[in-house]
């Protein structure tokens, strides 16, 4: 199973069905902070929610077209991070990821990402990773940023948020542009 030390604290590993609960509760304790900028939360109402989904990722692996990993901090669970579908004919691959709101401001998601870019280039060859996000989640924008992708535009009512569309900020970063060890 994929499993890949980010640093002292931070761990990625791949989703298994025993997550199920962790995942769920931990979802359940940040719902409201969550549902802000996710839409699947409402769908997660029960662990066996949880665990239909990593079924549902478990066959993404299996068929090698991405991955979802669960982001372990002091070994604990704290979110998720994934390449949602990867296009071999062009190499590229969009990522995606969540934390829980406990824990915020720690350097985590933006160390685990950096990780899923590394993985992206070095081990599966990637040319493209593109990241989205709300305009408006200013704290999910930051991540890219930080890293050194490029704005690349906005897609006008990209998403069905709950009882509202939002905006989504596209972010892009190439092989040749990445410059982080």
């Amino acid at each position: 199973m994929f499993c890949h030390k980010v640093s002292e604290e931070i761990q990625l590993k791949l989703l298994e069905l025993h997550d199920a609960e962790e995942i769920f509760f931990l979802t359940d304790a940040s719902r409201s902070y969550l549902r802000e900028w996710l839409p699947w939360v409402d769908a997660m109402r029960t662990p066996d929610d949880s665990k239909a989904f990593i079924q549902s990722t478990l066959q993404q692996f299996a068929a090698n077209n991405g991955f979802q990993a669960g982001i372990l901090y002091k070994e604990k669970f704290a979110g998720m991070i994934g390449f949602h579908g990867i296009d071999w004919s062009n190499k590229t691959t969009s990522i995606g990821y969540w934390l829980g709101q406990g824990f915020q401001g720690k350097g985590i998601m933006t160390s685990a990402c950096r990780a899923m870019v590394h993985i992206a280039i070095q081990e599966y060859g990637l040319n493209r990773m593109e990241i989205r996000a709300a305009v408006d989640n200013r704290k999910s924008r930051a991540i890219p940023e930080r890293l050194g992708f490029t704005e690349e535009g906005t897609c006008r009512q990209a998403e069905w948020l709950y009882d509202h569309y939002v905006d989504h900020v596209v972010y892009g970063l190439l092989k040749e542009d990445w410059c982080h060890p």
